[in-house]
């Protein structure tokens, strides 16, 4: 039999909780990533009761909760000071060496990345 080395390729798995989601990443790896777009330019996911709440458990767990690019800039989830009870903010998840993939890709395109 011959083993590949290095890590495993990407997949996409959603089960549609963010709950689960993160806690899938948390136990197997990857990225749980819900950016912003043009349609959603601040994200989708709500700052008080949903990116900082998972933000705080994957941190603690050893991961990165970063908001990708948002508002000229990236920055941790929990750095962000919520404006109002329901203000979104977009969400990159999971552990240091799967979010270096995404800051790498950000370097890529000459956008400034905070130190991993």
């Amino acid at each position: 039999a011959e083993f590949k080395k290095g890590p495993k390729p990407y997949t996409a798995r959603y089960v549609g909780s963010m709950v689960a989601d993160i806690h899938r990443t948390l136990l197997y790896g990857g990225i749980y990533l819900y950016p912003a777009d043009n349609k959603s330019p601040k994200g989708k996911l709500r700052c008080l009761y949903e990116g900082i709440p998972m933000a705080m458990i994957t941190e603690q767990a050893g991961g990165i909760a970063s908001t990708g690019m948002f508002e000229g800039k990236i920055q941790r989830v929990l750095d962000l000071i919520p404006d109002a009870i329901h203000c979104k903010c977009p969400i990159l998840m999971g552990g240091k060496r799967d979010l270096q993939v995404v800051y790498d890709q950000y370097k890529k395109a000459g956008i400034e990345t905070p130190e991993l």
